[in-house]
């Protein structure tokens, strides 16, 4: 039988990178997320899996390191939350434009500025529209629990290392700071450096028999080069939208109505369709896993069922526009929205829903 621990969503994400075979955590600690650096101080995985775990000093120093330790093949991390994230997006800038692959998990809190250490979802454009500069974008995972949390550090590697490009943890809060019943896989150890070098021949791993020294940068002095580069992440993006999308599905197959929700918002979204089929009305939910790629073509096809949608996020307005493009005018788009921390009820969604439908 696997074994079933209660804790948090930010402790899952330790213990996941301990059990995951992480080779190396480099962060600094910033409230809603600074669990995940002091559980991986309290397990010590140095003593047993040879693990690096190092507090940086500066967020910009952690995603650099992150850098230092993606060029040589290793699975490296870190983990921050929103106004640490900004502090880091010219260094994730470059893991891209190197095409390292890594995981960076944001528990994200409202804003701007430093606003409150309350959750939000509020960096969403920040982290699905590149965040730092050039022509960018990493793959975003929005997990809704805390076995999410568990599972998405595996999930996360697997797809940074199939494309070699960070993959961002997009979490909330509520997410990381909610106690839950977790379900733990077996432990994967880590690799050794000849499976590093077989499976990551680009890495800095040293001159080998099969090949020369490896340089990894991300300048190019001529404009040709750069656009070629760049069309060549551009067809690497493309791909990664035809073959990575994931999103679930609540109650849609008869559904008129469609609430569109991510994270811990799509919890509280569920509830609101149980209410509203209770009083029947033919709601149905579609919650986005991947954010970026996103589920645009499902969403399509939905709007030509549906009578409307409706973007339900803990911000101001941010996912809504990725389903209009979505729907393409096809029906309409409405969006409700808590900010500063507030998180909406269920009776407060369903209120909102009926308004925008003029339903009773």
């Amino acid at each position: 039988m696997a074994e079933k621990i209660l804790m948090k969503g930010n402790e899952a994400i330790a213990i996941s990178a301990i059990r995951n075979g992480v080779d190396g955590y480099f962060g600094y600690p910033i409230t809603p997320q600074s669990e995940v650096m002091e559980t991986l101080m309290k397990e010590k995985p140095w003593e047993t899996t040879g693990m690096v775990v190092l507090q940086a000093e500066s967020e910009t120093s952690s995603i650099n390191m992150v850098y230092g330790g993606a060029c040589t093949g290793k699975k490296v991390m870190t983990s921050s939350s929103s106004p640490g994230i900004s502090l880091m997006c010219e260094g994730i800038s470059y893991l891209a434009g190197a095409e390292l692959p890594c995981l960076i998990v944001n528990v994200m809190r409202g804003g701007p500025g430093l606003g409150t250490i309350q959750p939000s979802q509020s960096d969403y454009n920040q982290c699905v529209k590149g965040g730092g500069h050039g022509d960018y974008n990493a793959i975003v995972i929005a997990p809704a629990s805390a076995q999410d949390m568990y599972d998405f550090v595996d999930w996360g590697f697997d797809l940074a290392f199939k494309y070699r490009t960070p993959v961002i943890m997009l979490a909330d809060g509520i997410v990381g700071q909610m106690m839950e019943k977790v379900e733990l896989h077996d432990p994967k150890p880590r690799r050794t450096r000849e499976e590093v070098i077989k499976d990551a021949p680009w890495a800095t791993t040293g001159k080998t028999a099969d090949r020369p020294y490896n340089i990894i940068t991300s300048l190019a002095l001529e404009s040709d080069v750069q656009e070629r580069f760049n069309q060549k992440l551009k067809a690497k993006y493309e791909t990664i939208c035809r073959d990575e999308v994931k999103y679930t599905e609540y109650m849609t197959s008869d559904a008129e109505y469609l609430l569109v929700a991510f994270g811990c918002a799509s919890r509280i979204c569920e509830a609101v369709v149980d209410e509203l089929r209770s009083q029947g009305i033919k709601a149905g939910m579609l919650r986005p896993v991947t954010l970026f790629p996103f589920p645009t073509e499902r969403l399509a096809e939905l709007s030509g069922q549906v009578k409307s949608m409706m973007s339900l996020e803990l911000n101001m307005g941010q996912m809504v526009n990725d389903v209009k493009l979505a729907v393409n005018g096809a029906c309409p788009v409405g969006f409700y929205g808590r900010q500063g921390g507030n998180i909406f009820t269920p009776d407060e969604v369903a209120g909102e829903f009926k308004k925008f439908n003029n339903l009773k």
